[in-house]
């Protein structure tokens, strides 16, 4: 395959980005459920005109990556953006995960980044740590049981929950005043549908139900937490909040009336934030 693949250990063919200038500082972007590396282009293009290297990949069984039966849980998904992270050679690199792709940073960051010298910060927006569903230990969380109507929707008709999710409440765009953007409800859609049904399905259990805590005590890189307080995806109060204070060196930024989807509905507040933190 070309030189915008690498395998890992497994055997998985992993389909990256890796613009601008190999000397600069690297931004690695870890992309959400069931995207691709396609929903950093905002970011990406807004790093790159600020004179950095911008690396993104596609999650097994997202995007061009390989669609592999196995392996979709947190503990591959980190392992497979380490995989990019040592085929490129980055280091001094900050990484900045969205939704799951948040807790694909926070274990790529505690397991692999960390241990090798790789990282220079991190960044957790929207993102699922510690741990979105309920549980005895957790019992702020969300039932079981919105996560079994996610698998449900998947299997019963995937391409037209695909287009309820980001119509509704993943860009807020079912809040009363709110205007639907059709092109961003297609290019959401666009990116789930070029993925595996059994990759999307398999990864609902890895981003509800891994618990991440003991990542984010590990982590010691500063690390900045966004998050939305009208996020109907990834509630504020049992991710970011929770989050913070398990991290050793962590920030909180908050959002009023942003939703889950912000980096996309506001990426001209966004990205000079997650610029001036970078910078810092």
């Amino acid at each position: 395959m070309s030189a915008a693949y690498v395998t890992t250990k497994d055997g998985v063919e992993i389909f990256y980005k890796d613009w601008g200038p190999k000397s600069a500082q690297a931004i690695v972007f870890h992309h959400g459920w069931p995207l691709s590396s396609d929903d950093w282009d905002a970011q990406m293009l807004f790093f790159l005109h600020n004179g950095y290297r911008v690396v993104a990949h596609d999650r097994r069984g997202h995007g061009r990556s390989s669609q592999v039966s196995e392996g979709h849980d947190i503990d591959h998904y980190a392992a497979d953006a380490s995989a990019v992270a040592e085929h490129l050679d980055l280091r001094n690199a900050v990484h900045i995960g969205h939704s799951t792709g948040g807790g694909e940073v926070a274990r790529y960051v505690a397991k692999f980044g960390q241990p090798q010298g790789r990282v220079a910060k991190a960044v957790l927006v929207s993102a699922i740590p510690p741990i979105m569903v309920k549980t005895e230990k957790n019992p702020e969380g969300l039932p079981m049981a919105v996560f079994d109507g996610f698998r449900s929707s998947l299997a019963a008709n995937r391409a037209q929950f695909f287009l309820d999710v980001p119509a509704g409440p993943f860009y807020g765009f079912n809040r009363p005043g709110v205007t639907q953007i059709p092109g961003t409800i297609q290019n959401w859609w666009r990116q789930g549908m070029m993925g595996s049904a059994k990759a999307h399905y398999d990864g609902i259990k890895a981003f509800s139900e891994t618990d991440q805590s003991e990542d984010l005590k590990t982590i010691t890189v500063p690390t900045l937490v966004m998050h939305g307080d009208d996020d109907q995806v990834v509630p504020y109060e049992d991710a970011a909040l929770k989050a913070v204070k398990l991290l050793k060196k962590g920030t909180l930024k908050l959002y009023k009336g942003y939703p889950h989807g912000m980096l996309t509905t506001h990426a001209d507040v966004i990205n000079p934030d997650l610029l001036a933190f970078v910078k810092a």
